[in-house]
Order: structure tokens, then sequence, then C-alpha cells
């Protein structure tokens, strides 16, 4: 089990990599608090993960706000004493073309992905460097490095969390906290339910590989940059899209 004991925070972790992720942590060993808007979701998300087993705890967490945060990370560090991991995955859309676009579409997106983001690492930091220790793991996406058509919110938030993972990982690195990017391309998760099967056939063409990726492949990448494998790997940017952006 590459990741026993090691205590994680999922963020968005009630659904698609998310969900994927935490159960990929605990099938490696990992205490893992799956954090989550709502009451609700985590509530569902928590039962088919009994019967993996191993250590997992909800928390109704909104990364925007700290108070959330806080809570969340104090009782963390009341049973276990330490937090070693940070998954920050939790995200949104609001698309539309740049002369579409709303203040509150921007604004909300941005305040979810990339202050989220901000606000949650600072949270778990203060751990971190207490224990000398840690691994931050940023979700941005392959529209992160090359944009795409009417994502202008969306596409600021993922350029942004890849230059945090750069900047943090010169200044925590020295502390022995690493921070790595990943960028999923296109994932079968729910969010695509809605997309006619004609424009799902197109994107599967676009990728070399001829088929969607999954969130377990992803779960799988984060896994292992959160395992001491990955020791030396530090400010690293990781597509997994299947060859998409050749």
């Amino acid at each position: 089990m590459r990741l026993k004991g090691k205590v994680t925070v999922v963020t968005g972790g009630a659904q698609g990599i998310g969900l994927a992720t935490v159960r990929r942590f605990l099938e490696e060993g990992a205490i893992v608090a799956l954090a989550d808007i709502t009451p609700a979701a985590v509530a569902r998300a928590l039962e088919p993960l009994a019967a993996i087993g191993g250590q997992v705890r909800g928390f109704t967490v909104d990364v925007t706000s700290r108070g959330s945060l806080a809570a969340m990370v104090s009782e963390l560090r009341r049973a276990y004493g330490r937090i070693d991991v940070l998954v920050n995955n939790a995200g949104i859309t609001l698309d539309a073309r740049l002369q579409n676009m709303s203040d509150e579409q921007f604004d909300r997106v941005i305040d979810v992905n990339l202050r989220g983001v901000f606000q949650a690492t600072q949270a778990v930091l203060p751990a971190m460097l207490e224990q000398g220790s840690g691994v931050i793991l940023n979700a941005s996406s392959v529209v992160g490095i090359y944009g795409n058509f009417g994502q202008t919110n969306y596409a600021a938030s993922k350029f942004g969390v890849i230059g945090f993972v750069k900047t943090w990982a010169r200044e925590l690195g020295p502390k022995g906290i690493r921070c790595n990017a990943v960028c999923p391309g296109f994932i079968a998760t729910g969010l695509l339910d809605s997309i006619p099967p004609k424009v799902l056939e197109q994107m599967r063409e676009r990728v070399p590989l001829r088929r969607l990726g999954t969130p377990e492949e992803v779960a799988q990448v984060y896994a292992f940059l959160a395992s001491d494998e990955a020791s030396y790997v530090n400010g690293a940017v990781i597509e997994v899209g299947g060859g998409l952006t050749i």
C-alpha cells in the first residue's frame, strides 16, 4: 500500500474524479477526508466506500469559506495530528463566449477554482510546515494549458493553479513539501451526460487513443504523485489526456 497511513484531504470528493481519487487512496491505505459542498452529496458518496474498508470521513466544506476549511483541518489535526496530502479537486464550469460572459459567471468560477485552491492550501499548510513534509496536488486541465472556446473563466482558473504549483514548488520544496498539477483531458464523468452522442464521438476521434479517459485513470496519477515513489517530482504539470494535445 503506497499511501498507508497518509492523512489526505480531497476537495470536491463526492463525485467524478474526486470520488475516484478518494476510492483509490483508500485502496492504497490512506486515511481520507472526503470534502464536498453539500451534506447530501457527501452522504451518498460515503455509502459505497464502506465496502473498501479503511478510514474515510466526510466533511461538508465550501472551499470559498475559510471558516469551513478551518473547521475540517482542525478536526483532522485533532484526530490524527497531521495532514500529509491535499488534492485540490473542487471546481466548477460556467461557460460562455467572451462577449456574453457575465461578471457573475467570471467571478464565481475564479472564486471556486482559483481562490478555493489558494484558501484550501493555506488551511493545510501550517500542519505540513510543522511536520516538515506534505504533498499538494492541484487539478488543472488541458484547458489550463491550451485554452478552450467559451471558457475564458475556466481557462484562466486552470492556468492559475498551474502558476500556483510552479511558485509553491519553489517556496515549499525546501520545507519538504512537493507541489504538482494534473491536467485531465476528456474524462468520462457525469459532466458529459448532457452531451449528444455525435459530439462525444467527435471528442473520441480527437484523442489518439480513440476513447475518453476514466476518472480512475486520473486517480491513479494522483496516487502516484502522493506516494514516496514520486519523491523527486516537484513543480510538474502532468497531462492525462490520451495524447489529446499532440
